[in-house]
């Protein structure tokens, strides 16, 4: 049985002259990428070229990952700067908000969720989250960064990440309030998150990768 080399070890051999280390270590973060993308643009060949051009943007500047974070914390550093520049490209200072930016899991074999109703809610009053707010609970609750990994891929200080964690789970409660008269609480919020984080993972097959 072959071992499976690690991130590291794919780059120093891809540093190395190995290509076909780069396309074994590209295609490991693959999918991750296009399923990132394809939930903020409008079609999924949009999605495939960000894909493409954060993949070309570290094979051309492959030597500048000097291993102080993990090279998926710094894919995503680099996918969202992708992300940014095709909005101010477009006149956007950012992507619009909206259920269209969301990743809705849909009906997984083994629903996480305590009902339909509560994922229909939670999608709902996420949906009316700035992009920003959107963008950090998904990094942080589906993608799985820390603080100090989301300070990197945001390009923002850390005190500023855990405000808009914070925030935007305030602005989720007051949404959810909204959309169901019952409301919920912060650790109510914090479990449907948990709940919607865990139903994507086991739709995209992240589950178990050791990827998140």
């Amino acid at each position: 049985m072959i071992a499976t080399r690690d991130d590291m070890a794919l780059i120093e051999a891809w540093r190395g002259g190995d290509n076909r280390a780069g396309s074994e270590l590209f295609s490991r973060y693959f999918d991750e990428l296009y399923g990132f993308f394809r939930n903020k643009v409008p079609t999924g060949d949009l999605a495939e070229d960000l894909v493409q051009q954060t993949l070309l943007s570290c094979v051309r500047h492959r030597d500048g990952f000097r291993g102080d974070s993990s090279f998926r914390t710094y894919l995503f550093t680099v996918a969202r700067s992708r992300l940014y520049d095709l909005y101010r490209r477009r006149g956007k200072s950012e992507p619009a908000a909206g259920v269209s930016s969301l990743i809705d899991p849909g009906r997984t074999p083994s629903s996480l969720f305590r009902s339909e109703e509560r994922r229909r809610v939670l999608l709902e009053a996420l949906g009316r989250l700035s992009f920003d707010q959107q963008l950090v609970l998904e990094l942080h609750y589906v993608r799985g960064f820390t603080g100090p990994q989301l300070v990197q891929i945001l390009d923002v200080p850390e005190g500023t990440v855990r405000s808009r964690l914070r925030r935007a789970r305030a602005a989720l409660v007051q949404h959810i309030a909204g959309v169901d008269a019952k409301g919920v609480d912060d650790d109510e919020v914090h479990a449907d998150l948990e709940s919607w984080a865990g139903a994507v993972q086991e739709a995209a097959g992240l589950r178990g990768r050791g990827v998140l």
